[in-house]
């Protein structure tokens, strides 16, 4: 197969992920190439349609119009500047990841832990996105989500909310309009690239639409709030009505498939990915 990979469309940190992907596939045999609209399968770096991403749309667009598959390569959270997200189509739970029902071997293997529920808690964080996210489609705006969230909340607890937006997305004023409700700017962690901090320890819940937020939550025992299309829907609450009885289920099986979602450098130039996505392809 022919794979195109659109590196000029990629964070400032994605290089080395495109450069072991490519390793990857040309040991398998493939034909990689640069910015070939004819190709088989795109390779891109986030479904991000922002800023120097913002061309991947165009690949995003034509090559699903045309029913071809676009491989996605993307920050991860579990080992956030260790491992790095690669599905198709997608970077969430819409995408494919590979084969699901896993065993525990590889989130021993990455030292993957999960804490015991919390039961109690006196803040519920509410986390935002970047709404230039191919992840926030069909989705209001930021700031009318919010509002609403915070409103179906308020009809059901007055407990302190925390509303943490993202880096490069703010909505600032909203807070102010309801009581007991305050903003919480991420701050970037020292010597990284795009890495925020993100402490939920304390929270009572946990609630974002889609993103790595939710995820880092589940594995500290905090319950979540959640779209449909979030990687911890399935260990998460979606109804916020209930947020007074919030589920905590088990999550063992999902923690042992959310450990296949995200792959070293080393790993993926020895196409560990590669070989669980080629029969989607």
């Amino acid at each position: 197969m022919k794979f195109s990979l659109f590196r000029e469309h990629g964070a400032q940190n994605s290089k080395p992920v495109f450069d072991a992907f490519a390793n990857s596939l040309t040991g398998a045999g493939h034909t990689v190439v640069d910015n070939d609209y004819n190709s088989d399968v795109a390779v891109i770096w986030s479904v991000l349609w922002n800023g120097r991403m913002a061309g991947n749309e165009k690949v995003w667009l034509d090559f699903h119009a045309h029913n071809k598959k676009v491989i996605v390569l993307e920050v991860g959270g579990l080992k956030r500047g260790t491992t790095w997200k690669v599905a198709i189509n997608g970077i969430n739970r819409d995408a494919e990841f590979g084969p699901m029902g896993n065993g525990p071997e590889r989130a021993n293997e990455l030292g993957l832990k999960l804490k015991p529920w919390s039961l109690g808690g006196n803040k519920i964080i509410i986390c935002g996105q970047h709404d230039k996210s191919n992840q926030w489609k069909d989705m209001p705006s930021m700031s009318t989500w919010l509002l609403n969230t915070i409103d179906t909340i308020r009809k059901r607890t007055d407990m302190d909310i925390e509303w943490r937006p993202h880096p490069r997305c703010p909505v600032v004023g909203i807070e102010h309009e309801f009581t007991n409700v305050k903003r919480e700017q991420p701050n970037q962690i020292k010597d990284t690239y795009d890495d925020f901090d993100f402490d939920c320890t304390g929270a009572y819940a946990v609630v974002n639409w889609s993103s790595n937020p939710a995820t880092e939550a589940v594995m500290n025992g905090v319950p979540v709030f959640v779209g449909p299309s979030s990687l911890a829907y399935d260990v998460g609450n979606e109804d916020l009505n209930t947020i007074g009885m919030p589920k905590r289920p088990d999550r063992t099986q999902w923690l042992n498939d959310i450990a296949y979602t995200e792959w070293t450098l080393e790993e993926i130039a020895q196409g560990k990915p590669l070989n669980r996505l080629t029969s989607y392809l």
